[in-house]
């Protein structure tokens, strides 16, 4: 299947196809390429599966300390180790003189 025959398949999954992709679904459905009615009706039932699976998930409330350690890793987030400093050469012009570096 290409990426808009498995977009076309999502579209019929979530119940929301127009007229234009009836036909498009029927000319898959209506091929004589076996492998790719086969694909395609999976694709649109995994889909349901996968949609049916998250409308019952339930929203579960985090460890209250959850937060408190999230925050906390963050503040103390530093660069990680393998992290190479590089010292910066700053040229500076002026009055025709010529140009000194000048490190940072």
């Amino acid at each position: 299947m290409n990426e808009s025959q498995i977009d076309l398949a999502h579209t019929v999954a979530l119940g929301s196809i127009g007229d234009e992709d009836q036909r498009a679904v029927a000319e898959i459905l209506d091929t004589d390429d076996s492998v790719l009615r086969a694909a395609f009706t999976q694709e649109v039932q995994q889909t349901r599966e996968a949609l049916a699976l998250a409308a019952t998930a339930a929203a579960t409330t985090p460890p209250p300390a959850l937060r408190d350690r999230l925050l906390a890793a963050i503040a103390t987030d530093q660069a990680p180790p393998n992290t190479i400093h590089h010292s910066h050469t700053t040229f500076h012009h002026g009055n025709g003189r010529s140009s000194q570096p000048v490190r940072d």
